[in-house]
Protein backbone atom coordinates (compact mmCIF):
# COMPACT_ATOMS: atom_id res chain seq x y z
CA UNK A 1 0.00 0.00 0.00
CA UNK A 2 1.35 3.24 -0.68
CA UNK A 3 3.12 4.97 2.80
CA UNK A 4 0.84 8.52 2.44
CA UNK A 5 -2.16 6.77 1.87
CA UNK A 6 -1.12 4.83 5.17
CA UNK A 7 -0.16 7.31 6.88
CA UNK A 8 -4.15 8.93 6.41
CA UNK A 9 -6.15 5.57 7.95
CA UNK A 10 -6.56 5.44 11.84
CA UNK A 11 -4.24 2.74 13.35
CA UNK A 12 -6.78 -0.19 13.78
CA UNK A 13 -8.07 0.86 10.11
CA UNK A 14 -3.99 0.36 9.06
CA UNK A 15 -3.97 -3.13 11.28
CA UNK A 16 -7.27 -4.26 9.20
CA UNK A 17 -5.46 -3.47 5.93
CA UNK A 18 -2.35 -4.88 6.51
CA UNK A 19 -3.90 -8.22 7.90
CA UNK A 20 -6.27 -8.46 4.58
CA UNK A 21 -3.24 -8.06 2.60
CA UNK A 22 -1.52 -10.67 5.05
CA UNK A 23 -4.02 -13.22 4.40
CA UNK A 24 -4.30 -12.93 0.55
CA UNK A 25 -0.91 -13.75 0.36
CA UNK A 26 -0.91 -16.61 2.91
CA UNK A 27 -4.12 -17.86 1.14
CA UNK A 28 -2.51 -17.38 -2.40
CA UNK A 29 0.34 -19.47 -1.03
CA UNK A 30 -1.41 -22.24 0.96
CA UNK A 31 -3.52 -22.97 -2.05
CA UNK A 32 -0.48 -23.81 -4.06
CA UNK A 33 1.13 -25.84 -1.96
CA UNK A 34 -1.99 -27.93 -1.54
CA UNK A 35 -3.07 -30.63 -3.49
CA UNK A 36 -5.99 -32.84 -3.90
CA UNK A 37 -4.12 -35.74 -1.90
CA UNK A 38 -3.54 -33.76 1.29
CA UNK A 39 -5.67 -34.38 3.86
CA UNK A 40 -7.73 -31.94 5.72
CA UNK A 41 -5.54 -32.48 9.01
CA UNK A 42 -2.16 -31.91 7.63
CA UNK A 43 -3.71 -28.74 5.35
CA UNK A 44 -4.37 -27.62 8.51
CA UNK A 45 -1.19 -27.95 9.87
CA UNK A 46 0.36 -26.83 6.91
CA UNK A 47 -1.92 -23.32 7.02
CA UNK A 48 -1.66 -22.98 11.11
CA UNK A 49 2.34 -23.44 10.56
CA UNK A 50 2.47 -20.84 7.43
CA UNK A 51 0.11 -18.14 9.53
CA UNK A 52 2.52 -18.57 12.78
CA UNK A 53 5.37 -17.61 10.39
CA UNK A 54 4.10 -14.50 8.71
CA UNK A 55 2.78 -13.33 12.23
CA UNK A 56 6.46 -13.59 14.02
CA UNK A 57 8.65 -12.72 10.68
CA UNK A 58 6.43 -9.67 9.20
CA UNK A 59 4.08 -8.71 12.05
CA UNK A 60 5.08 -6.46 15.38
CA UNK A 61 3.43 -7.56 18.44
CA UNK A 62 0.28 -4.84 18.23
CA UNK A 63 -0.36 -7.08 14.59
CA UNK A 64 -0.28 -10.33 16.57
CA UNK A 65 -4.18 -10.83 17.37
CA UNK A 66 -5.54 -9.63 14.18
CA UNK A 67 -3.48 -11.78 12.37
CA UNK A 68 -4.38 -14.20 14.35
CA UNK A 69 -8.18 -14.43 13.38
CA UNK A 70 -6.96 -13.52 9.94
CA UNK A 71 -5.05 -17.21 10.04
CA UNK A 72 -8.56 -18.77 11.13
CA UNK A 73 -9.81 -17.96 8.23
CA UNK A 74 -7.16 -18.88 5.80
CA UNK A 75 -7.09 -22.69 7.67
CA UNK A 76 -10.66 -22.52 6.42
CA UNK A 77 -10.15 -21.45 2.83
CA UNK A 78 -7.11 -23.74 2.30
CA UNK A 79 -9.25 -26.88 3.43
CA UNK A 80 -11.61 -25.84 1.45
CA UNK A 81 -9.21 -25.81 -1.47
CA UNK A 82 -8.13 -29.29 -0.45
CA UNK A 83 -11.71 -31.06 -0.52
CA UNK A 84 -14.42 -29.02 -0.32
CA UNK A 85 -16.08 -27.81 3.00
CA UNK A 86 -18.50 -30.11 4.08
CA UNK A 87 -17.73 -32.47 1.26
CA UNK A 88 -16.48 -35.59 3.01
CA UNK A 89 -12.59 -36.73 3.20
CA UNK A 90 -10.51 -35.04 0.95
CA UNK A 91 -9.28 -36.77 -2.35
CA UNK A 92 -7.42 -40.01 -2.22
CA UNK A 93 -5.77 -41.60 -4.48
CA UNK A 94 -6.35 -44.42 -6.69
CA UNK A 95 -4.71 -47.66 -4.84
CA UNK A 96 -4.36 -50.81 -6.83
CA UNK A 97 -4.28 -54.68 -5.50
CA UNK A 98 -4.40 -58.07 -5.79
CA UNK A 99 -6.46 -61.15 -4.02
CA UNK A 100 -4.86 -64.19 -5.71
CA UNK A 101 -6.86 -66.72 -7.32
CA UNK A 102 -7.78 -69.82 -5.33
CA UNK A 103 -9.74 -73.01 -6.30
CA UNK A 104 -12.72 -70.76 -4.89
CA UNK A 105 -12.40 -67.76 -7.61
CA UNK A 106 -9.71 -66.69 -9.95
CA UNK A 107 -7.79 -63.68 -9.91
CA UNK A 108 -9.45 -60.43 -8.43
CA UNK A 109 -7.99 -56.87 -9.30
CA UNK A 110 -9.20 -53.98 -6.64
CA UNK A 111 -8.35 -50.54 -7.10
CA UNK A 112 -9.64 -48.66 -3.88
CA UNK A 113 -8.79 -45.50 -2.31
CA UNK A 114 -5.36 -45.00 -0.43
CA UNK A 115 -3.25 -42.31 1.23
CA UNK A 116 -0.12 -43.30 -0.45
CA UNK A 117 1.33 -41.43 -3.24
CA UNK A 118 0.29 -42.40 -6.99
CA UNK A 119 2.85 -43.04 -9.42
CA UNK A 120 2.88 -44.42 -13.30
CA UNK A 121 2.25 -47.83 -13.69
CA UNK A 122 2.35 -49.91 -17.16
CA UNK A 123 0.09 -52.73 -17.68
CA UNK A 124 0.30 -53.79 -21.57
CA UNK A 125 0.02 -50.55 -23.08
CA UNK A 126 -1.76 -48.72 -20.73
CA UNK A 127 0.00 -46.05 -18.38
CA UNK A 128 -2.43 -46.52 -15.34
CA UNK A 129 -1.89 -43.75 -11.94
CA UNK A 130 -1.89 -45.50 -9.27
CA UNK A 131 -0.85 -46.20 -5.98
CA UNK A 132 0.36 -50.22 -6.69
CA UNK A 133 -0.18 -51.57 -3.67
CA UNK A 134 -0.96 -48.76 -1.82
CA UNK A 135 -2.37 -48.89 2.02
CA UNK A 136 -5.98 -49.21 1.72
CA UNK A 137 -8.15 -46.35 3.68
CA UNK A 138 -11.59 -45.88 4.30
CA UNK A 139 -14.06 -44.77 1.64
CA UNK A 140 -18.17 -45.40 1.88
CA UNK A 141 -17.74 -48.37 3.01
CA UNK A 142 -19.68 -50.06 -0.19
CA UNK A 143 -17.89 -52.42 -2.44
CA UNK A 144 -18.70 -52.39 -7.00
CA UNK A 145 -17.83 -55.43 -8.76
CA UNK A 146 -16.79 -54.90 -11.98
CA UNK A 147 -17.40 -57.75 -15.21
CA UNK A 148 -15.48 -57.36 -17.82
CA UNK A 149 -16.28 -58.31 -21.44
CA UNK A 150 -15.42 -61.36 -23.56
CA UNK A 151 -11.55 -61.65 -23.74
CA UNK A 152 -11.20 -58.60 -21.07
CA UNK A 153 -8.80 -57.20 -18.54
CA UNK A 154 -8.93 -55.43 -15.41
CA UNK A 155 -6.83 -52.29 -17.07
CA UNK A 156 -9.58 -51.04 -19.84
CA UNK A 157 -12.06 -50.07 -17.12
CA UNK A 158 -9.71 -48.25 -14.95
CA UNK A 159 -11.51 -44.70 -16.04
CA UNK A 160 -14.57 -46.50 -14.38
CA UNK A 161 -12.35 -48.06 -11.38
CA UNK A 162 -10.57 -44.29 -10.68
CA UNK A 163 -14.60 -42.22 -10.96
CA UNK A 164 -15.73 -44.97 -8.64
CA UNK A 165 -13.08 -44.69 -6.18
CA UNK A 166 -13.02 -40.79 -6.27
CA UNK A 167 -16.84 -41.31 -4.96
CA UNK A 168 -15.61 -43.51 -1.91
CA UNK A 169 -16.20 -47.45 -3.44
CA UNK A 170 -14.04 -50.16 -3.63
CA UNK A 171 -13.98 -52.04 -6.73
CA UNK A 172 -13.22 -55.69 -7.53
CA UNK A 173 -12.62 -56.81 -11.09
CA UNK A 174 -12.98 -60.99 -11.38
CA UNK A 175 -10.89 -62.39 -13.88
CA UNK A 176 -13.92 -64.69 -15.53
CA UNK A 177 -12.03 -67.93 -16.22
CA UNK A 178 -11.94 -69.08 -20.04
CA UNK A 179 -13.07 -65.47 -21.26
CA UNK A 180 -10.21 -63.03 -20.02
CA UNK A 181 -6.96 -61.60 -21.92
CA UNK A 182 -4.84 -64.16 -21.14
CA UNK A 183 -7.27 -67.03 -21.21
CA UNK A 184 -10.23 -66.49 -24.38
CA UNK A 185 -10.44 -70.19 -24.39
CA UNK A 186 -14.37 -70.64 -23.68
CA UNK A 187 -16.27 -67.75 -24.24
CA UNK A 188 -19.95 -67.58 -25.31
CA UNK A 189 -22.84 -69.36 -23.17
CA UNK A 190 -20.43 -71.56 -21.23
CA UNK A 191 -18.21 -68.31 -19.66
CA UNK A 192 -22.11 -66.59 -19.34
CA UNK A 193 -23.32 -69.30 -16.99
CA UNK A 194 -20.40 -69.37 -14.50
CA UNK A 195 -19.90 -65.61 -14.56
CA UNK A 196 -22.31 -64.11 -12.20
CA UNK A 197 -21.13 -67.39 -9.42
CA UNK A 198 -17.42 -65.90 -10.13
CA UNK A 199 -19.58 -62.53 -9.00
CA UNK A 200 -20.69 -63.70 -5.87
CA UNK A 201 -17.12 -65.87 -5.07
CA UNK A 202 -15.09 -62.00 -5.73
CA UNK A 203 -17.83 -60.42 -2.87
CA UNK A 204 -16.98 -63.75 -1.03
CA UNK A 205 -12.96 -63.13 -1.31
CA UNK A 206 -13.36 -59.20 -0.41
CA UNK A 207 -14.92 -59.65 2.77
CA UNK A 208 -12.32 -62.46 3.63
CA UNK A 209 -9.39 -60.06 3.17
CA UNK A 210 -8.31 -58.33 6.05
CA UNK A 211 -7.19 -55.25 4.16
CA UNK A 212 -10.80 -54.39 2.80
CA UNK A 213 -13.17 -56.74 5.14
CA UNK A 214 -12.88 -54.01 8.15
CA UNK A 215 -13.55 -50.82 5.46
CA UNK A 216 -16.56 -52.19 3.99
CA UNK A 217 -20.72 -53.23 4.86
CA UNK A 218 -20.88 -56.31 1.96
CA UNK A 219 -24.76 -56.38 2.57
CA UNK A 220 -25.58 -53.61 -0.28
CA UNK A 221 -23.04 -54.30 -3.03
CA UNK A 222 -23.10 -52.91 -6.66
CA UNK A 223 -22.65 -54.31 -9.71
CA UNK A 224 -21.65 -53.09 -12.88
CA UNK A 225 -20.95 -55.04 -16.41
CA UNK A 226 -19.85 -54.56 -20.06
CA UNK A 227 -20.80 -56.45 -23.04
CA UNK A 228 -20.38 -59.75 -22.12
CA UNK A 229 -19.73 -58.42 -18.38
CA UNK A 230 -23.56 -56.80 -19.23
CA UNK A 231 -24.88 -60.03 -20.22
CA UNK A 232 -23.56 -61.22 -16.18
CA UNK A 233 -25.25 -57.77 -14.68
CA UNK A 234 -28.57 -58.58 -16.54
CA UNK A 235 -28.14 -62.02 -14.73
CA UNK A 236 -28.10 -60.72 -11.39
CA UNK A 237 -30.86 -58.19 -11.95
CA UNK A 238 -32.83 -60.91 -11.84
CA UNK A 239 -32.48 -61.92 -15.95
CA UNK A 240 -33.78 -65.57 -17.37
CA UNK A 241 -31.71 -66.70 -20.26
CA UNK A 242 -30.70 -69.81 -21.30
CA UNK A 243 -28.04 -71.31 -24.45
CA UNK A 244 -31.44 -72.28 -26.60
CA UNK A 245 -32.45 -69.22 -26.19
CA UNK A 246 -29.31 -67.78 -27.93
CA UNK A 247 -29.46 -70.86 -31.03
CA UNK A 248 -32.86 -68.77 -31.46
CA UNK A 249 -32.03 -65.79 -31.89
CA UNK A 250 -29.05 -66.94 -33.86
CA UNK A 251 -31.23 -69.00 -36.13
CA UNK A 252 -33.87 -66.01 -36.85
CA UNK A 253 -31.05 -63.06 -36.63
CA UNK A 254 -27.96 -64.24 -38.00
CA UNK A 255 -27.60 -62.29 -40.85
CA UNK A 256 -28.26 -59.09 -39.13
CA UNK A 257 -26.46 -59.91 -35.52
CA UNK A 258 -23.89 -62.00 -37.10
CA UNK A 259 -20.92 -60.95 -34.95
CA UNK A 260 -23.10 -61.54 -31.84
CA UNK A 261 -23.35 -65.23 -32.88
CA UNK A 262 -20.25 -66.09 -34.17
CA UNK A 263 -17.86 -63.51 -32.06
CA UNK A 264 -14.49 -63.03 -34.24
CA UNK A 265 -13.92 -66.09 -36.33
CA UNK A 266 -14.92 -64.25 -39.40
CA UNK A 267 -17.25 -61.78 -40.92
CA UNK A 268 -19.77 -61.11 -43.67
CA UNK A 269 -18.55 -59.44 -47.16
CA UNK A 270 -21.57 -59.51 -49.31
CA UNK A 271 -18.96 -62.24 -51.00
CA UNK A 272 -20.29 -65.63 -52.41
CA UNK A 273 -18.84 -67.29 -49.51
CA UNK A 274 -21.64 -65.42 -47.02
CA UNK A 275 -23.81 -68.24 -47.36
CA UNK A 276 -21.55 -71.01 -46.72
CA UNK A 277 -20.74 -69.27 -43.44
CA UNK A 278 -24.04 -68.99 -42.39
CA UNK A 279 -25.23 -72.39 -43.21
CA UNK A 280 -22.10 -73.61 -41.31
CA UNK A 281 -22.57 -70.78 -38.12
CA UNK A 282 -26.21 -72.34 -37.98
CA UNK A 283 -25.16 -75.74 -37.35
CA UNK A 284 -22.88 -75.40 -35.38
CA UNK A 285 -25.11 -73.47 -32.99
CA UNK A 286 -27.85 -75.65 -33.20
CA UNK A 287 -25.64 -78.66 -32.22
CA UNK A 288 -23.71 -76.89 -29.22
CA UNK A 289 -26.52 -74.70 -27.81
CA UNK A 290 -29.90 -77.11 -27.46
CA UNK A 291 -30.23 -76.58 -23.71
CA UNK A 292 -33.14 -74.82 -23.02
CA UNK A 293 -32.84 -75.25 -19.13
CA UNK A 294 -33.28 -71.44 -17.61
CA UNK A 295 -30.10 -69.77 -16.16
CA UNK A 296 -30.43 -67.45 -13.14
CA UNK A 297 -28.83 -66.18 -10.38
CA UNK A 298 -29.31 -64.11 -7.98
CA UNK A 299 -27.14 -62.57 -4.99
CA UNK A 300 -28.97 -61.01 -1.97
CA UNK A 301 -26.41 -58.68 -1.62
CA UNK A 302 -26.32 -57.03 -5.14
CA UNK A 303 -28.97 -54.50 -4.75
CA UNK A 304 -27.67 -51.62 -7.85
CA UNK A 305 -26.41 -52.73 -11.14
CA UNK A 306 -25.56 -50.91 -14.50
CA UNK A 307 -25.42 -52.97 -17.82
CA UNK A 308 -23.32 -51.14 -20.45
CA UNK A 309 -23.92 -52.27 -24.14
CA UNK A 310 -25.05 -55.67 -22.59
CA UNK A 311 -25.37 -58.58 -24.59
CA UNK A 312 -29.18 -59.62 -23.99
CA UNK A 313 -31.02 -61.46 -26.79
CA UNK A 314 -30.88 -64.70 -25.41
CA UNK A 315 -33.11 -63.29 -22.23
CA UNK A 316 -36.97 -63.85 -21.63
CA UNK A 317 -37.83 -60.16 -21.74
CA UNK A 318 -40.54 -60.77 -19.18
CA UNK A 319 -37.55 -61.69 -16.79
CA UNK A 320 -36.65 -58.12 -16.90
CA UNK A 321 -40.04 -56.49 -16.99
CA UNK A 322 -39.79 -55.33 -13.48
CA UNK A 323 -36.56 -56.35 -11.72
CA UNK A 324 -35.83 -56.88 -8.34
CA UNK A 325 -33.21 -54.66 -7.96
CA UNK A 326 -32.43 -50.60 -9.58
CA UNK A 327 -31.38 -51.43 -12.84
CA UNK A 328 -29.59 -49.04 -14.99
CA UNK A 329 -28.41 -49.41 -19.06
CA UNK A 330 -25.59 -47.55 -20.63
CA UNK A 331 -26.41 -48.09 -24.62
CA UNK A 332 -23.98 -46.55 -27.93
CA UNK A 333 -26.26 -46.21 -30.83
CA UNK A 334 -23.52 -47.37 -33.57
CA UNK A 335 -22.88 -50.61 -31.90
CA UNK A 336 -22.14 -52.91 -34.92
CA UNK A 337 -20.86 -56.23 -32.09
CA UNK A 338 -24.15 -56.13 -30.38
CA UNK A 339 -26.82 -54.69 -32.44
CA UNK A 340 -29.09 -52.25 -29.81
CA UNK A 341 -31.94 -53.72 -31.76
CA UNK A 342 -31.27 -57.39 -30.64
CA UNK A 343 -29.83 -56.70 -27.06
CA UNK A 344 -30.37 -53.35 -25.25
CA UNK A 345 -32.58 -52.31 -26.82
CA UNK A 346 -35.00 -54.49 -26.17
CA UNK A 347 -34.33 -54.70 -22.45
CA UNK A 348 -35.16 -50.75 -22.04
CA UNK A 349 -38.71 -51.95 -24.23
CA UNK A 350 -39.16 -54.30 -21.54
CA UNK A 351 -38.21 -53.06 -18.26
CA UNK A 352 -40.57 -51.04 -16.64
CA UNK A 353 -38.22 -49.88 -14.23
CA UNK A 354 -35.03 -49.39 -15.80
CA UNK A 355 -32.81 -46.40 -16.12
CA UNK A 356 -31.59 -45.27 -18.93
CA UNK A 357 -28.58 -43.76 -17.50
CA UNK A 358 -26.48 -42.69 -20.81
CA UNK A 359 -26.56 -42.88 -24.46
CA UNK A 360 -23.89 -42.28 -26.87
CA UNK A 361 -25.08 -41.10 -30.29
CA UNK A 362 -22.51 -41.97 -32.54
CA UNK A 363 -20.48 -44.54 -29.99
CA UNK A 364 -19.38 -47.97 -31.11
CA UNK A 365 -18.93 -51.32 -28.61
CA UNK A 366 -15.52 -50.11 -27.76
CA UNK A 367 -17.02 -46.64 -26.43
CA UNK A 368 -16.92 -48.17 -22.54
CA UNK A 369 -13.26 -49.54 -22.57
CA UNK A 370 -11.57 -46.36 -21.34
CA UNK A 371 -8.99 -46.32 -21.07
CA UNK A 372 -9.42 -47.60 -24.99
CA UNK A 373 -6.02 -49.82 -25.93
CA UNK A 374 -4.51 -48.65 -29.31
CA UNK A 375 -3.59 -50.79 -32.11
CA UNK A 376 -6.90 -52.53 -32.76
CA UNK A 377 -6.92 -53.59 -36.64
CA UNK A 378 -8.72 -55.73 -38.73
CA UNK A 379 -12.22 -57.16 -37.53
CA UNK A 380 -11.80 -56.15 -34.07
CA UNK A 381 -10.78 -52.93 -34.98
CA UNK A 382 -13.33 -52.58 -36.80
CA UNK A 383 -15.87 -53.05 -33.94
CA UNK A 384 -13.95 -51.75 -30.83
CA UNK A 385 -12.47 -48.39 -32.10
CA UNK A 386 -14.67 -45.61 -32.16
CA UNK A 387 -15.94 -44.70 -35.38
CA UNK A 388 -15.68 -41.28 -37.11
CA UNK A 389 -16.58 -38.33 -35.19
CA UNK A 390 -17.21 -39.79 -31.75
CA UNK A 391 -16.17 -37.63 -29.10
CA UNK A 392 -14.13 -39.60 -26.01
CA UNK A 393 -14.43 -36.64 -24.16
CA UNK A 394 -17.67 -37.55 -22.93
CA UNK A 395 -16.95 -40.50 -20.95
CA UNK A 396 -15.98 -38.57 -17.79
CA UNK A 397 -19.61 -37.31 -17.73
CA UNK A 398 -20.45 -40.99 -18.30
CA UNK A 399 -18.69 -42.42 -15.70
CA UNK A 400 -19.84 -40.08 -13.49
CA UNK A 401 -23.19 -40.89 -13.83
CA UNK A 402 -22.47 -44.23 -13.02
CA UNK A 403 -21.01 -43.77 -9.84
CA UNK A 404 -24.11 -41.15 -8.75
CA UNK A 405 -26.12 -44.08 -9.59
CA UNK A 406 -24.74 -46.43 -7.08
CA UNK A 407 -24.16 -43.40 -4.74
CA UNK A 408 -28.07 -43.25 -5.21
CA UNK A 409 -28.83 -46.63 -4.39
CA UNK A 410 -25.87 -47.81 -1.99
CA UNK A 411 -25.56 -45.32 0.57
CA UNK A 412 -27.55 -43.88 3.46
CA UNK A 413 -29.79 -41.03 2.07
Amino acid sequence: MDQQVLAQVPLWGRVRSVARSVARSVARSVARSVTRSVTRSVTRSVARSVARSVVRSAMGAALRPAVRAVAVSVTAAAVAVAGGLGSGPAQAAVGLGEIAASPAHGLITLYYPSADAPQPVQRGPLTLTVAPQGLPQRGNGRLVVISHGSGGSPWVHADLAGALVQAGFVVAMPEHRGDNYRDPAHPGPESWAQRPAEVSAAIDAVAADPRFAPLLQLDRVGMYGMSAGGHTALSLAGGRWSPAGFAQHCQAHLAEDFQTCVGLITRLTGGPLDGIKQWLAKVVIRHRFDDATPQTHRDPRVVAVVAGVPLAADFDMASLAAPPVPLALVTASADRWLVPAFHSDRVLAACKTCEHLADMPGAGHGALLSPLPPGFTGLVGDLLNDPPGFDRSQLPAVDQKIAGFFSRHLLPR
